[in-house]
Parts: structure tokens; sequence; C-alpha cells
């Protein structure tokens, strides 16, 4: 299936530029991760008294803060978000995927405010604090590592039944961690198994970061654009659990084509 892609063009500044104009990396690595990391503690701080005046109970408001807090983060790092086919944002119960490459990812992910959507992060993430305080006021599915079935599988049922009770969305990263190979990774079962019980359409988002923007596995963004690409609703009335894999590998699928298709460009 082809999607024709348009990226937007991204300039750098010449390496005299950035001497001239820029902290050393590392310092300015370290003062933008405090500083980010500053804000989001008083974000966390902020949202807590909402959340005892709400009794907790008023989740899609949590996750309005969460967007501006991420947006005002990506704005201290210089960051601009573009999107293309955000006609295509369903209203209805959907799961969302994409690929993932990037500690911005997460950033970007809330910023974007999927409607009335619930995201899975990794468990590990509650170790940051005031990410996990904002997190679980989001109602987030916290997950634990692969090499725990029982507890994972535990997970995806009680999500399963969130999800059917209040017919919200949900994002998952598929990839399951960061891949920096150049490629997607493989692509684990849990979203797929839960757009199947929930016969629900998976909508494919792409996120391309520009070298000269992505941090990788650390903290040190620069000033650049990124581009989220909202691709296609797959249609899941059809699956079954007996099709799961080659089901994933199609969703797999399209997201490759458009990995290589941008890429090329």
């Amino acid at each position: 299936m082809k999607t024709a892609l348009v990226a937007t063009p991204i300039t750098s500044p010449s390496p005299r530029e950035i001497d001239s104009t820029r902290p050393p990396a590392r310092l300015r690595a370290w003062i933008l991760a405090i500083s980010g990391g500053l804000f989001a503690s008083a974000g966390a701080l902020l949202m807590l008294p909402i959340g005892l005046l709400t009794l907790f109970q008023a989740r899609r408001l949590y996750a309005a803060c969460a967007r501006r807090i991420s947006r005002i983060v990506l704005r201290l790092y210089g960051i601009r978000l573009v999107v293309h086919g955000g006609d295509r944002l369903p209203r209805q119960q959907t799961v969302f995927v994409s690929n993932h490459t990037s500690t911005l990812d997460v950033f970007v992910l809330v910023a974007l405010g999927l409607p009335n959507c619930r995201f899975f992060m990794s468990g590990f993430l509650r170790k940051f604090v005031p990410l996990g305080v904002i997190s679980w006021m989001m109602g987030t599915f916290f997950t634990v590592p692969q090499n725990r079935p029982l507890e994972r599988r535990r997970i995806f049922e009680r999500a399963e039944r969130v999800l059917r009770r209040t017919g919200e969305s949900v994002y998952l990263s598929p990839e399951g961690g960061r891949i920096r190979t150049g490629d997607l990774g493989h692509f684990n079962k849990g979203a797929f198994h839960l757009a199947t019980n929930l016969h629900v359409p998976i909508v494919p988002l792409y996120i391309r970061i520009p070298p000269s923007v992505d941090p990788g596995f650390g903290y040190d963004a620069r000033p650049g654009t990124v581009e989220i690409f909202v691709l296609p609703a797959i249609d899941t009335t059809g699956w079954t659990v007996g099709n799961l894999i080659a089901n994933k590998e199609r969703v797999r699928n399209v997201l490759v084509g458009a990995h290589r298709e941008l890429s090329a460009s």
C-alpha cells in the first residue's frame, strides 16, 4: 500500500554558527535536562491539587495538562512539531502504534494530543517521579519486561477490560523499546491482540526525527523539526487471534514502507 508522504525541508546552521551561538554540547544537554526536569516537576506538583479537587476522576483534564507540559518542554529544546495527515486522526476508539527511536518520542506523542487516548509505557519511567505522577494521572498502563509473561498478560487483560468499559483509545509502541539500528525492530503482539479483541481499527504513526535533532537514548536534543505522519487506518473487523502473527507483520510492513519511502526522500 503506497501513501504519498511529503516531508518538510529542514535546514541546519553551519558548524561555525553552532560554535558561536550555543554552549558546548554537554553543558547544553545538562542545562536543558535540568530545566526540563524542573518544569516537569512543577507541572506534576500543580497537577496533584487538581487531582485532589477532582477526586482523580478527570483523566481527560490531566491529559490536557500533560499535553501542555510536553509542548513546553519541546519548545524549551527548540523543537517544532509538524503533523502530516492530521485529519486522519479518528475520534472513535482506536489502537495507535508507531516506530520508537528516541527519548523524544514520549514528549512528541503526548504533545500530539491523540483524541481520548491512554498510553502504555514502561514501568521503568516511574523511577522519574514527575513523569511517573503525570503518567499515572493520565491513566497510563505501566508494563513490565518480556521476561515476566504472566504479569504482562494480567496488565493487558486489565487494560482490555478498562478500554472495553470506557471506549477510550490507546497507544502502544509495538517495538517495546527504542530501536537505533536505522530500521524498524521486531513487533510484539500486545497491540494487535488488543485491536483484535476490541474490534477497533489500528492507526499507524510514523515519527521522523532528523539525525541533527535526535538525542537517541540520551537527552541532548537539538533545535529542529520533528514530523509525525498519520497513516491510513487499518480495519481489524475480520481479524482473529489465529491470524495474529500475520496481521502483526502486515502492520509492521506498512510502517517499514513509510520508513523506506521517507528515508529515500
